[in-house]
């Protein structure tokens, strides 16, 4: 286990991340298929819906994920599916690059899942890409069963 924890992210970082974020959001979209339109519709939605004003909606929960030293090596962003709903969502989680394979994510993620029951949740889901192996094999050792499956086959 490691020494890993979260911290609220500071409003003054909330900007800049939720940039950063929503940029990785329109490139994985893409990387699973969809157009540069199609990608940046849906973060707009994504935006308008989660994120009103540029603040979390109610009830979402943003954190830095730091390590043992308190140096921020990612983010972890969870809340309800539905305003006052009991089914949660993991919408992001990101380990920097130079600080993944150290369980940062796992721990994380565990701190996450805790931190919903808290709040009522009784239920917690996620999407992963296709491409995205190494997650899917994490969400699997974690107890995340697949609920579906969406298959695209190019026409060109």
């Amino acid at each position: 286990m490691t020494d890993t924890r979260l911290r609220v992210m500071p409003a003054t970082r909330l900007p800049a991340w939720l940039d950063r974020t929503m940029a990785e959001y329109v490139a994985s979209r893409m990387q699973a298929g969809e157009t540069r339109e199609q990608a940046e519709a849906n973060k707009q939605k994504s935006l308008d819906q989660w994120f009103p004003d540029g603040s979390p909606a109610d009830g979402h929960l943003v954190w830095d994920v730091l390590d043992q030293d308190d140096t921020a090596v990612g983010y972890l962003w969870i809340g309800p599916f539905a305003p006052g709903g009991t089914d949660w969502w993991v919408f992001d989680v990101e380990i920097d690059e130079p600080h993944r394979r150290r369980g940062h994510a796992r721990r994380a993620l565990e701190l996450g899942h805790r931190a919903a029951a808290e709040h009522g949740a009784t239920s917690i889901g996620l999407n992963v890409f296709g491409y995205n192996t190494g997650a899917q094999e994490l969400y699997a050792a974690l107890g995340y069963q697949v609920t579906a499956t969406q298959m695209q086959k190019p026409l060109v």
